[in-house]
């Protein structure tokens, strides 16, 4: 059984500007991957990489997600031991489902995790941003 994780999009508005941003790093890298470096190694690696997702909170709200490739473990410049979450940089869009600001990274059970949601992405993008937020605060979408 798969287990997600879950983190909070700092400096993120929307998921247009976090597809806009990660759209920018894989062309600026060179590399062809999008990863996210933390400070801590998940302890959970095989359940993570059986099919589990990094779910991002935007503006206080669970709404895309992106499924996790690996985990690898990397010095810093400082030395110190982290972890890069590497991603799939298709992002799939989530029934929007608030959630509190907190630090660092949680896992997500495949229970509480939120469905997908049934929009194309060519759909929700079609939607005006304010529209798009005013429908995702009345639970309409």
């Amino acid at each position: 059984m798969s287990i997600h994780l879950i983190k909070l999009c700092v400096g993120i508005d929307s998921i247009t500007h976090l597809s806009a941003r990660q759209a920018a790093r894989l062309a600026e890298g060179g590399i062809g991957e999008l990863r996210h470096r933390t400070r801590q190694m998940p302890r959970r690696r095989d359940e993570l990489l059986a099919g589990g997702s990094l779910y991002w909170v935007i503006k206080g709200s669970i709404c895309v997600r992106q499924r996790l490739i690996d985990l690898r473990a990397v010095r810093g410049d400082d030395g110190i031991r982290r972890c890069d979450l590497v991603f799939d940089p298709r992002l799939v869009l989530t029934r929007p489902r608030p959630r509190r600001a907190f630090q660092g990274w949680r896992y997500l059970s495949a229970e509480d995790a939120p469905p997908d949601l049934s929009l194309s992405d060519a759909d929700f993008h079609r939607i005006p941003e304010a529209m798009r937020t005013e429908l995702i605060e009345l639970g309409l979408l």
